[in-house]
C-alpha cells in the first residue's frame, strides 16, 4: 500500500528526547516499510526514516525554540492534501488541525488521536466533523467521547530490541517522564521516602511546568534518596529502566497509553502505577506490575514488585506490545479504509461545493490497484 504518515512537528521522529507521539509514528513507519510498504513521511527536516521523507520544517519546533506550532503544521497539511492522490491512505497523527481540509475524503484518512480527550475544549470539532474516521489507543480515552467515529483501539507497540540483560543487584526506583503536576513526580519522591529506596527522576520540564517545578519538585530534590537525572534519549532508556526495581507511574490524569510502561516491561521492568485512565489495559496485574490508590499501596508494591519474574515480564511485552503487532493492526485498518473508499467514487475526489473533479487516469487506476502511480521520489523532499 502507498501510506502517508503525518506526524507532529515538535520533535524529530525519532524525537532527540522527550516526544512520546513522535516515537510512536517512527517505530510504526519503519516497521510499514519493513513489511514493504511504501511509506512517505511527513515530518521535520531532522528526523531519520527508511521512508520517503518531506521535511515541512528544517529541526522538530521543541528544541528550536518554536513554542506555536499551528502555521508549520498547517503548511505541511495543505502539502499532504496537494499530494494526496498519490496514498491509498494517509495517516495522521496531529489531533484535529485536517479535518476542514480532509473532510470530503474521510474514507483516505485516519486519525489517531494521542492526547487526552476529557478536556471539553475541543469537543465541538468532533462533533462537527463525524465523517473523520478516528483510532484510540484505549479504550479509556474514549470515555468522553463515546458518539465519536471510532473505528478501531489500537495499543501502542514499538521494537523488541535486545533481550534484556542480567544486572546482579537493582537498587533504585525510576521515575521517567515530564514534571507535571498529573504525572505526581511527587508521589514517586514520597515512595521513596518511605520505602528507603533511591528513585532517579529522569524527566523534562516544560516551560509551562517551570513554576510547578520550581516551587514544588525542586525543593524536595535536596534529599539524600534522590537523584534528578534530568531529560534523557532513547540509548539512556535502556540502563535507566533495565537497572531499576520498577518505574512509577503516580500519575493523576486520564493518561490516553501510558508508553513508558511498556518501555519498561521492555527491559523486563516491573510497573506501579495509580489506577487512572488506560494504566488497567497496559499493566498485567502481578505479572507487568501493580496497580494502586494511594502511596501506602505503592508502597507495599515495591516490595512485591521486587520479586516478581522479570523474564516473564519481557515475555508479556512480546505477546502484547511490538511495533510488528502495531502495524499490523493499522494494516488492517488502512485495507479497510481502501476498500471503503474503492466502492465510494475510485476514479474522481470530491471538492469542496460538493461537485466531482477527474483524477488522472494513471494515478486514478493506481490507487485502485494499490499500486504506485508515477516515478520515485528522492528521499528526501521539503514543503
Amino acid at each position: 500500500m502507498r501510506i502517508a504518515q503525518v506526524a507532529p512537528l515538535a520533535e524529530s521522529v525519532p524525537p532527540k528526547l522527550y516526544g512520546g507521539t513522535e516515537r510512536v509514528v517512527s517505530w510504526l513507519t519503519e516497521e510499514l516499510v519493513q513489511q514493504g510498504h511504501d511509506v512517505t513521511l511527513f515530518a521535520s527536516g531532522d528526523s531519520e526514516t527508511s521512508a520517503e521523507l518531506v521535511r515541512a520544517v528544517p529541526e522538530g519546533l521543541r528544541l528550536g525554540g518554536i513554542r506555536d506550532h499551528t502555521a508549520s503544521l498547517l503548511v505541511m497539511l495543505e502539502e499532504v492534501r496537494r499530494q494526496a492522490s498519490s496514498f491509498d491512505v494517509i495517516h495522521f497523527h496531529v489531533d484535529l488541525l485536517q479535518f476542514p481540509a480532509f473532510r470530503n475524503s474521510p474514507a483516505q484518512c485516519l486519525t489517531t488521536l494521542h492526547g487526552r480527550l476529557d478536556l471539553p475544549d475541543f469537543h465541538p470539532v468532533y462533533r462537527a466533523f463525524t465523517e473523520m474516521p478516528l483510532v484510540s489507543i484505549s479504550r479509556n480515552q474514549r470515555l468522553p467521547l463515546p458518539n465519536a467515529n471510532w473505528q478501531a483501539n489500537i495499543q501502542h507497540g514499538l521494537p523488541p530490541g535486545p533481550a534484556p540483560f542480567e544486572v546482579a543487584k537493582r537498587d533504585y526506583l525510576a521515575f521517567l517522564g515530564r514534571i507535571a503536576p498529573e504525572k505526581r513526580p511527587d508521589r514517586a519522591i514520597e515512595i521513596a521516602k518511605r520505602t528507603g529506596i533511591p528513585l532517579k527522576m529522569a524527566a523534562k520540564i516544560d516551560p509551562a511546568d517551570q513554576d510547578y517545578f520550581d516551587h514544588v519538585i525542586r525543593p524536595q530534590l535536596d534529599h539524600p534518596l534522590i537523584e534528578f537525572v534530568g531529560e534523557i534519549g532513547d540509548n539512556e532508556k535502556r540502563d535507566f529502566l533495565g537497572n531499576a526495581i520498577a518505574l512509577l507511574f503516580p500519575i493523576d490524569w486520564p493518561e490516553p497509553f501510558g508508553l513508558v510502561m511498556i518501555e519498561a516491561m521492555k527491559e523486563g521492568t516491573p510497573t506501579i502505577a495509580w489506577r487512572r485512565g488506560s494504566v488497567p489495559e497496559v499493566i498485567d496485574e502481578g505479572v507487568t506490575g501493580f496497580t494502586v490508590e494511594s502511596i501506602e499501596e505503592a508502597v507495599e508494591a515495591v516490595g512485591k514488585a521486587a520479586d516478581l519474574d522479570r523474564r516473564a515480564v519481557r515475555q508479556r511485552f512480546e505477546e502484547r506490545f511490538t511495533a510488528a503487532r502495531m502495524a499490523r493492526d493499522y494494516v488492517a485498518e488502512y485495507g479497510r479504509l481502501a476498500k471503503t473508499s474503492a466502492m465510494m467514487v475510485p476514479h474522481h475526489r470530491r471538492i469542496a461545493n460538493n461537485s466531482l473533479l477527474p483524477l488522472d487516469p494513471v494515478a486514478a487506476a493506481a490507487k485502485v490497484s494499490g499500486g504506485a502511480a508515477g516515478a520515485a521520489l528522492p528521499n528526501q523532499r521539503s514543503v
